[in-house]
């Protein structure tokens, strides 16, 4: 991980090249409360944490006054109850029985919880998300729940060499953001796009994106606990 210097700076760096383009959230998976702390007062006002019991554990030290907390990793129906109350928006929304879950949760604590539609914009079997065929429908349905406002859109492309071959991922995003946008459907907003993390956040940027996904570009490379290796 990087020191504070070199964090503080690259936090500068990002801010510079994305200007006003995008808004940056700090991807703070494996990174401790002081850590992200120091990363706030560098000017982060936006954090999002990957796993639910990783969430909990830094929840009490992290600067909340400073920060809002997004859910970005994939989300277990059980785990929903222990999040609902703690996060300030779930961007990984990838199937009608989680949207239900978080429904429920929502409605029993009296919040309405904004949501991003997470596509699986490569077709990957091995990441979830809905297909950009059936994502239309789907968001139908997630605005059909009272207690959930559909913001926008995520997605996490397919892994690529260079940072350029995911542009036609990111354009094709940006479309379809654009196409649900102009139809202002009842109980969403849709106005943010969620697309870029640390290897293309430029490209995604070009391409359309408000809201990227930085860890590495921002911490340095992670190291993970030896259970996680």
């Amino acid at each position: 991980m990087n020191t504070n210097q070199q964090i503080a700076e690259n936090i500068a760096r990002i801010q510079g090249e994305i200007g006003g383009r995008a808004r940056l959230l700090a991807a703070t998976k494996t990174i401790p409360p002081e850590t992200i702390n120091f990363a706030l007062d560098c000017g982060i006002s936006l954090i999002g944490e990957n796993r639910v019991n990783e969430l909990l554990e830094k929840y009490e030290y992290i600067n909340r006054n400073k920060t809002e907390i997004h859910f970005i990793g994939a989300l277990q129906t059980n785990k929903v109850k222990y999040i609902i109350d703690k996060v300030d928006l779930i961007q990984s929304v990838d199937r009608e029985s989680l949207a239900l879950e978080i429904e429920r949760q929502a409605a029993k604590h009296g919040i309405v919880m904004p949501i991003l539609a997470e596509i699986n914009i490569g077709g990957e079997e091995s990441k979830s998300g809905i297909t950009p065929e059936k994502i239309y429908e789907f968001c139908d349905f997630l605005t059909s729940l009272p207690h959930l406002r559909l913001k926008g859109l995520m997605a996490v492309p397919p892994k690529c060499e260079k940072s350029e071959d995911n542009r036609e991922y990111f354009r094709k995003m940006s479309k379809i953001f654009i196409d649900i946008s102009g139809k202002n459907v009842d109980n969403s907003i849709m106005e943010v796009l969620s697309l870029g993390m640390s290897n293309d956040y430029l490209t995604a940027v070009d391409c359309g994106s408000n809201l990227v996904r930085l860890g590495s570009a921002i911490f340095g490379a992670r190291v993970y606990p030896a259970a996680d290796r």
